[in-house]
């Protein structure tokens, strides 16, 4: 954030605090008060206002520069709600809000997303599973009824097993471990 970007968001105010001091300016010269009063009153209230501005830009300044600071530095980016310090200023506790509003409704969409993709996976797991019933069925008639009309049906049929064994394999390839149990164990118990 540059100060010049900020002064240029606070022109409005600016504006307005001239006018009011402008104003302010206008009765003291009208009213018989001191000239000490005339440059006392306007000098206080605008360096009090430019401190007030100085002091909120540096704030602002040091929060957003951390916010960037933190995303270079950030390999998962969408992080960035979780790192950061809750502001102390109204826009601040504004953006930390919205950003926190956006990751929850990502992980829910995330979510909502992945429970899809699981009901798609154990559906597919499921049609592969009933699919293989008639494959061996069809296996066992061909078997049953040698002739050279079966034996390029079983070589078809052979085909279709090689290609469901390899969409079970895939639909299983994040979940191996409902195909395997691995565990140590010793040979002796198992051989006898």
């Amino acid at each position: 954030m540059h100060f010049k970007d900020f002064v240029k968001d606070k022109l409005l105010t600016i504006i307005l605090l001239s006018f009011g001091l402008i104003t302010i300016e206008i009765f003291l010269v009208i009213y018989p008060v001191g000239d000490f009063i005339k440059i006392y009153i306007p000098a206080i209230i605008l360096g009090l206002y430019l401190l007030s501005i100085t002091i909120e830009y540096f704030i602002k300044r040091n929060f957003y520069n951390n916010i960037f600071l933190i995303l270079t530095e950030l390999e998962e980016k969408y992080l960035v709600n979780e790192i950061i310090k809750q502001p102390n200023f109204i826009d601040g506790k504004i953006l930390k809000d919205i950003l926190e509003q956006t990751d929850k409704s990502m992980i829910e969409k995330v979510n909502r997303y992945k429970y899809l993709q699981e009901d798609y996976k154990e559906y597919i797991e499921l049609w592969i599973h009933e699919i293989k019933l008639p494959i061996a069925t069809s296996k066992m008639i061909v078997a049953n009824n040698k002739n050279s009309i079966t034996k390029s049906i079983e070589e078809e049929i052979d085909k279709v097993e090689n290609y469901v064994e390899q969409a079970l394999f895939y639909a299983r390839s994040n979940n191996v471990e409902k195909d395997y149990y691995i565990r140590k164990s010793k040979l002796e118990t198992i051989v006898y």
